[in-house]
C-alpha cells in the first residue's frame, strides 16, 4: 500500500477491525518512511456489476467514483471522510442487494441522492444541480422543496 502522503510503498498495519457495516476491514496504518498514519479500508471482491450510462455504455461498477462525488458534493460541508467512507458502503449493499448484473446510472443516481439527502442537505442539492444538470433557479427550488418535503 502506498502512502496518501508520501508515495512510499512501505507501511506497517498499527490496527486491524471489522469495519461498522461488518463486510470490510478497517485497518489504520503508518508509513515507515514520514511516520504518518492513514486509514485503510477492505473489502472482498464484489459481483461483476455494470453501470449502464445514458448512451448504453457499460461500465464497472466503481464505488471509489461515487466516494469521489461524495466528496465533491460535501466539500465544506461539517461531512467527516468517515461518514462519506460509510456512505458509500451503505450505497454499495443497496446496489448489490437490488440488482444482479446491471443498473442504470440514473436508478444509481436516485440511490446516491437517497442516501445523501439524510446526511447533509446542501451537499445533496450540490449533487443533484450536477447530477440532474440544472439549467436554472427553478430547478434548484423543486429539488428544495423534495427535500424539505419528503
Amino acid at each position: 500500500m502506498k502512502c496518501p502522503y508520501c508515495r512510499v510503498d512501505n507501511d506497517r498495519v498499527t490496527d486491524t477491525r471489522a469495519a461498522e457495516d461488518g463486510y470490510s476491514i478497517r485497518r489504520r496504518r503508518q508509513c515507515n518512511a514520514c511516520g504518518r498514519r492513514y486509514t485503510t479500508y477492505e473489502r472482498p471482491a464484489e459481483f461483476d456489476l455494470k453501470v449502464v450510462k445514458k448512451d448504453g455504455v457499460r461500465e464497472p461498477f466503481l464505488p471509489e467514483k461515487i466516494r469521489s462525488g461524495l466528496q465533491r458534493a460535501c466539500w465544506k460541508r461539517p461531512v467527516s471522510d468517515e461518514q462519506i467512507m460509510v456512505l458509500v458502503n451503505e450505497i454499495e449493499q443497496e446496489v448489490f442487494s437490488s440488482h444482479d448484473t446491471e443498473i442504470d446510472s440514473q436508478d444509481l443516481g436516485e440511490i446516491v441522492m437517497a442516501f445523501l439527502s439524510r446526511l447533509d442537505q446542501v451537499a445533496y442539492v450540490r449533487f443533484a444541480s450536477v447530477y440532474r444538470q440544472f439549467k436554472d433557479v427553478r430547478d434548484f427550488v423543486d429539488v428544495l422543496h423534495r427535500a424539505s418535503n419528503p
